[in-house]
């Protein structure tokens, strides 16, 4: 696949780089590559510097003391600055900087970083403040350039790992494989599958647990080789575009993900019903279908908040349109629903049916507009899709964007709650490339350029328009937007799930990896299709997969035609049982869930996150790949295997407890379990303070009962809980309820105190139930100095019951 057989002795890189993005382009297949050479000067930028090589041009800025921009303009002058992911003044305050320059060697370096630039020949290193290199250019391989294309060489240490790149199939650590960024329709893709649906070129390495991480902001069809090219280097380039990426460096891997997602954009923060459970299948219909799905789950008390309908709700799959002969009483079967707590979302894809004089609207008033996509020679571009010849908006004008979000205005006004902007790679049934031409035109605002560009940002674009649209019908009701494309920064527009998986046990097990590394990626509000889409589940692997799902950020299951059902009654009644427990047990998780999405809304640190980001001190977990965190209290262990026997779980230094049964375990060893079907490994680190609610059969209905706080004393004993109205932006004008919880062990006694609350908003609960786990034996209680006598022992933990809450400090005490 490579040609070794031609070097440059003096530049000691491939003349040909015939690696597999390239392949593509003959003319850069057959061009001599290129480096820069050597700098033959510099000048200084007010927040960093500028490298004269030769006819080429490299500018080094400070974004942060912790994170360095470098473009490169190899032909001598830089385009304008445009970003689609890059948020304007997202780290706003740039650090001091200090320059020294000798014949050999330039330093850039901020109180955090140190940038050092050999000049001949140009290579770039980083290093932390004690000279520890961090990162490097490799120095056989220098940057180099043929044509549009480039391609950045780093070494590559043997204990070296990298995480991150989105949703990408395969292991969780991505050494020794080799990754396209192209968004791409994989219907039936499998564990070496790539490309797939999303490209976002961020990935973090990670040494001895100080982690770093780099940001291609690049749109063309790029690549990533972690090993496969050469085993001591790694590299990363792309087709076209501009050679622009970020450094960061934590050396906290949390620190990393935070800045990442600072600078493209976090989630905003969700509407409490999309963090319930989600039923979807491929499709129901007809109209009685819905209706009798939604029947069940309220006759079983089966916890569910959002039904989904799939292309078959529409005329001849035509977005925005009704199917009347299925869907007769569609208006009066959305408000029932609503009336039994109900939320609908509606599949809206991109493509609109080229239909002329049909009285067919999104085509009539795109056409009149010239809004779609057009080919080089003016006309608009028509593609095969589900409805037949298609025309696509052309998304990255805003006049465009502003316009689709008007298409909403009637399924808004009937009262769908949210949408699913699927098919947006954008794909097309046209084959093997399944999409549209290369060379179809689009313009950036008044720029015109090509697919090429705006490929992997077409989806991101559909749902940015989506998302506006929606604030701008209901300005006070926060969008539920469901993308299967995305480009980094896509977060901040909508959420998304996995694609097109298979109903298997590589696919549940492959979950776990492509939902850590998203989540790593800056995009935490990610799911994947319960059960698995493509063919049909067996009972266990269902209910399995069920029971993993309660701690996915999105809990969705979904199903393609002619598969098995994905009810949770389908199997019987031992399942149904088993299902519906694991459903409720999301539902009395709802608080800490809710509240660690809040917090990921202000860090940017995912719910659902690999045991390496929360250890970044135990260099063992960098691989750990089956097992991760949900929040920083819950670690899941998974049966992932369909194997009989036990399987190890590794736990972490420190105390742990069985969630469900709230015994004591022992961290810092490797244990063996054997879970029973109705058993998913769960364990709480010690030091958590959990809240708790009643379980309820949707996010509409009141909790009956108290708020319980399940305390895990340890170390840094600490807990929290946010809440609002779960539908509107009030919480930005201090509608919000926040408190905090701390404990701190003595001898022979615990002290729980809990701050004074913060905020308007008044919530839920009037009482506490407080369940402290541990094996003492308490023999007196009091709140804030008075005596309690309503609590009880049980074998692992004692309980008080009806403690009124007020938004007052307050501190309870138990002496042993």
């Amino acid at each position: 696949m490579y040609d070794f057989s031609r070097f440059d002795a003096s530049m000691k890189i491939p003349i040909r780089l015939s690696i597999f993005l390239f392949l593509s382009s003959s003319l850069i297949a057959q061009t001599p590559w290129r480096t820069l050479g050597e700098v033959t000067s510099y000048a200084k930028l007010p927040n960093g510097l500028e490298l004269v090589a030769h006819s080429s041009r490299v500018r080094i800025t400070a974004i942060a003391p912790n994170v360095i921009r470098l473009r490169y303009a190899p032909e001598g002058s830089f385009p304008p600055d445009h970003s689609f992911a890059v948020l304007p003044d997202a780290l706003p305050n740039a650090p001091t900087i200090q320059i020294n320059g000798d014949a050999d060697i330039i330093t850039f370096a901020t109180a955090e970083l140190r940038v050092r630039i050999q000049r001949s020949p140009l290579r770039i290193s980083f290093l932390d403040p004690t000279g520890r290199v961090i990162s490097e250019d490799d120095p056989r391989y220098p940057v180099s350039f043929n044509g549009p294309a480039f391609r950045v060489y780093k070494s590559m240490p043997i204990d070296e790992h990298y995480f991150g790149l989105g949703d990408k199939t395969g292991t969780l650590d991505r050494r020794d494989y080799a990754y396209t960024d192209w968004n791409f329709d994989m219907f039936g893709f499998q564990e070496s599958t790539d490309p797939i649906y999303k490209s976002i070129p961020f990935f973090l390495g990670v040494l001895k647990g100080a982690t770093y991480g780099i940001f291609l902001d690049n749109t063309y069809r790029s690549s990533f080789d972690f090993g496969k090219e050469f085993h001591d280097a790694y590299s990363f380039g792309a087709e076209g575009g501009e050679l622009n990426y970020y450094f960061f460096y934590g050396p906290d891997p949390k620190r990393v993900v935070g800045d990442f997602s600072a600078l493209v954009g976090r989630t905003p923060l969700p509407p409490l019903f999309s963090l319930g459970f989600q039923q979807c299948r491929y499709s129901y219909y007809p109209e009685a279908r819905v209706r009798e799905v939604a029947g069940e789950f309220r006759k079983r008390k089966i916890p569910v908040d959002v039904l989904y309908l799939d292309i078959d709700y529409q005329e001849k799959n035509r977005p925005f349109t009704i199917d009347r002969e299925r869907f007769p009483h569609f208006e009066q079967m959305v408000q029932d629903l609503n009336q039994q707590n109900f939320k609908l979302v509606l599949i809206t894809d991109l493509h609109i049916a080229a239909l002329s004089n049909a009285g067919y609207k999104p085509y009539d008033e795109g056409i009149a507009h010239d809004y779609f996509v057009h080919n080089p020679d003016g006309t608009v571009y028509v593609g095969p899709v589900w409805p037949g010849p298609a025309v696509f908006p052309d998304f990255t004008r805003s006049a465009v964007r502003d316009w689709w979000g008007t298409l909403y205005t009637d399924f808004v006004k009937m009262g769908i709650r949210g949408f699913w902007n699927d098919m947006n790679e954008p794909a097309v049934f046209v084959y093997p490339q399944k999409t549209m031409p290369l060379d179809t035109v689009h313009y950036v605002e008044d720029r015109k350029t090509d697919h090429r560009e705006i490929h992997n940002v077409f989806g991101m674009e559909n749902v940015h328009a989506t998302r506006d649209g929606l604030l701008k019908l209901q300005t006070n009701v926060r969008p539920f937007v469901l993308t299967r494309a995305a480009y980094a920064g896509t977060a901040r527009y909508a959420a998304s799930w996995t694609g097109d998986n298979t109903a298997s046990w590589d696919h549940m097990r492959l979950s776990v990896a492509q939902l850590n590394n998203l989540g790593l990626s800056g995009y935490p509000f990610v799911g994947d299709d319960i059960g698995g889409f493509n063919g049909s589940a067996t009972p266990e692997l269902l209910t399995r997969w069920t029971e993993l799902g309660v701690f996915n950020p999105i809990f969705r299951a979904h199903a393609a035609k002619e598969t098995r059902n994905r009810e949770p009654w389908v199997d019987g009644p031992e399942h149904e049982a088993i299902r519906k427990r694991y459903i409720e047990t999301r539902y009395h998780l709802l608080p800490y869930i809710y509240s660690g999405m809040e917090e990921t809304t202000r860090t940017g640190i995912p719910l659902m996150r690999p045991m390496f980001l929360e250890f970044p001190e135990d260099a063992t977990l960098a691989t750990n790949a089956t097992e991760f965190m949900f929040g920083s209290s819950l670690l899941v262990a998974a049966r992932l295997w369909p194997f009989v026997g036990p399987y190890e779980v590794t736990l972490p230094k420190g105390d742990w407890t069985n969630y469900w049964t709230g015994e004591h375990v022992t961290g810092g060893q490797i244990i063996k379990i054997d879970p029973p079907m109705d058993t998913l490994p769960v364990y709480v680190r010690s030091g958590t303070i959990l809240p708790e609610q009643p379980v309820v059969q949707n996010t509409d209905e009141t909790p009956k009962g108290p708020l319980e706080i399940k305390i895990y004393p340890g170390p840094n004993c600490i807990g929290s809980i946010y809440q609002d109205d779960g539908n509107t932006f009030n919480y930005q004008k201090g509608e919000f309820l926040r408190q905090a919880f701390t404990c701190e062990a003595s001898t022979g006694a615990l002290k729980i105190h809990l701050a004074a609350a913060e905020g308007t908003f008044h919530p839920w609960f009037h009482e506490l139930k407080f369940t402290v786990y541990s094996a003492n034996k308490p023999t007196t209680v009091t709140l804030d100095g008075k005596p309690i006598k309503s609590w009880k022992n049980s074998t692992n933990a004692m309980t008080i019951e009806s403690v009124p809450w007020t938004p007052a400090a307050h501190d309870l005490e138990i002496r042993y």
